[in-house]
């Protein structure tokens, strides 16, 4: 979500469309393209930084099969706020043909410019579960990026040297053991400290962390959209998760607080990637970033349980992370160019090809079955295993008030780790702006 990231702390790239020709249209555009051999101009506005290189690639291809389709990608992440440039985007009358949403918050937030797509053949193809979040009485809203897990990285080969069979680690006490075992062999390793935390991150703490605490309170997104209070039942459990990372990660000038100083990209390619630590919170979609710094690491590294001490110990969080939306304002001709791109990225057998190989995605679709189209990374290759043994835990921070996770909560756990807030004032004060934001 993730779900709001990122393989730079700041990106924004503009794939500019060829020839632009007609009359202006409402939205800002140079051309709304027609029938008539006019150029169709896609705008598509979205978040995954990740997956840049390999939209834009995926569009170039389209366009030469569609050679009066011109598609503009704009791409807005790592470290950004998403939802609010996409505001900001809207607001300036440069409205987006495409763009992502990430649950029933968006839905209801961006209910006047949602396109229905029940109608698209994509639909019935989706797995159980993953339109849930984006489907109203009116109709469904959002076609599913894919599918990602996410929870400890850790580097097998620095496991390997301190002793640790990664397979025994499937509860809180076994973690624990484990980190206190990499802890008093850091010199021996190689390693500055045992994990790196990015504290300035606050989707990572305020949507993901959270959601180990709060997945096993709500059965879904949409039952966490819907509750009134919260009661955070596990949020003793959620501060011993917390507090076994930071209290032995890698602090900038050694303090605990500082570790609200660390990003994405100290955290995942200056620190993992570099072999100076041994484990990062994340999930898969953090591949390509660590295989462009270290081939090698990237390789030998492989996903661990997120143990919520005596509740759900084995798991890690699935789900989709974001969504493509159309925006129903635009015209009928740019409409249905962005339908039919989505379309063949996700169900043509040359879009399947990008779709696991180049953008490195665990499909929300069926269709993917035979083997060359199984996940190549080693990341993607855990979180479907997990998957499919039923190992998993659902993704419900789509479902928390709008802006409610990075903004309150992620907000607090930056003054808890700085002293300025005791957990239980962070407790209540999450409670307190639930119930308010719900009114």
């Amino acid at each position: 979500m993730g779900l709001k990231r990122i393989l730079s702390l700041l990106t924004v790239t503009v794939l500019v469309g060829t020839s632009i020709v007609g009359c202006s249209s409402s939205n800002g555009k140079d051309s709304s393209g027609d029938a008539s051999g006019d150029k169709v101009i896609v705008d598509i506005f979205q978040f995954k930084v990740e997956a840049k290189d390999a939209l834009e690639k995926a569009a170039k291809v389209y366009e030469e099969k569609n050679p009066n389709i011109d598609i503009n990608i704009e791409t807005v992440g790592g470290g950004n706020d998403y939802g609010a440039a996409l505001r900001s985007k809207f607001q300036s009358g440069q409205e987006p043909t495409i763009f992502n949403i990430g649950g029933p918050q968006d839905v209801e937030d961006w209910a006047s410019k949602l396109e229905d797509l029940s109608d698209q053949p994509w639909v019935d193809d989706a797995f159980e579960g993953t339109l849930g979040s984006v489907t109203a009485d009116e109709g469904i809203f959002g076609m599913p990026f894919n599918q990602e897990g996410y929870g400890f990285i850790y580097n097998k080969e620095i496991f390997e040297k301190a002793g640790i069979d990664p397979a025994t680690i499937t509860s809180y006490e076994a973690l624990e053991n484990a980190v206190k075992t990499l802890d008093s062999k850091k010199d021996e390793l190689g390693i500055e400290a045992v994990f790196a935390v990015p504290g300035k991150e606050k989707w990572v703490t305020g949507l993901h962390l959270l959601n180990v605490a709060l997945g096993n309170e709500f059965e879904s997104g949409k039952q966490a959209y819907e509750a009134k209070s919260l009661n955070f039942t596990y949020n003793k459990e959620l501060k011993e998760l917390l507090d076994l990372q930071t209290d032995y990660a890698f602090m900038p000038d050694g303090k605990k607080g500082s570790i609200n100083s660390v990003d994405y990209a100290m955290q995942v390619e200056q620190k993992y990637s570099t072999g100076k630590v041994a484990m990062v919170q994340m999930g898969n979609w953090a591949y390509g970033g660590i295989e462009g710094v270290n081939a090698d690491i990237a390789a030998n590294s492989g996903i661990l349980p997120m143990p919520l001490k005596g509740v759900k110990e084995d798991s890690i969080p699935v789900g989709v992370p974001m969504y493509w939306s159309i925006n129903k304002d635009e015209s009928d001709a740019e409409k249905d160019a962005a339908k039919d791109f989505l379309n063949w990225l996700y169900t043509s057998d040359e879009g399947k090809e990008m779709i696991i190989n180049d953008f490195n995605f665990i499909p929300a679709f069926k269709g993917y079955e035979s083997d060359e189209l199984q996940p190549k990374d080693p990341l993607s290759a855990d979180v479907l295993n997990y998957a499919n043994n039923g190992k998993t835990a659902p993704w419900v921070f789509m479902g928390y008030p709008s802006g409610w996770g990075e903004n309150i909560v992620g907000a607090d756990i930056q003054k808890y780790l700085d002293g300025s807030m005791s957990w239980e004032d962070l407790v209540k004060n999450a409670q307190k702006t639930w119930a308010e934001e719900r009114e």
